[in-house]
């Protein structure tokens, strides 16, 4: 395996010939339990888990309404414009950081406290 880099852009994307066309409907069309996958190992829970997006991927959004206590959002509101994406980017480390067991143990914490 080589470490040359191949870099296209939209304007840049080389032509495919009849034969490329041709690969890729046989490919498509290749059941399942034919494909070769003796050459990608499988990945496990903990692998799959970290595992992390393209930089190019975007999630969708979706618009929520929530109640929030009035200083966790003055706290949100410290660093200025962009209070919600801040929360998104705390909340989606906390997804990457926590199984929901752990979640569940420290949700039992507070209420133990109250």
């Amino acid at each position: 395996m080589t470490d040359k880099i191949v870099s296209y852009t939209m304007d840049t994307l080389p032509v495919l010939t009849l034969k490329d066309l041709k690969e890729i409907k046989d490919l498509k069309d290749l059941p399942d339990d034919q494909i070769d996958f003796t050459d990608s190992p499988e990945l496990n829970e903990s692998q799959l888990f970290r595992w992390k997006r393209e930089i190019h991927f975007r999630p969708i959004k979706k618009q929520v309404t929530t109640r929030l206590d009035a200083d966790v959002l003055s706290w949100l509101k410290i660093g200025g414009k962009g209070y919600q994406t801040r929360m998104n980017k705390i909340l989606r480390h906390a997804m990457e950081t926590y199984s929901w067991e752990q979640i569940k143990e420290l949700h039992s914490i507070d209420e133990e406290e109250e």
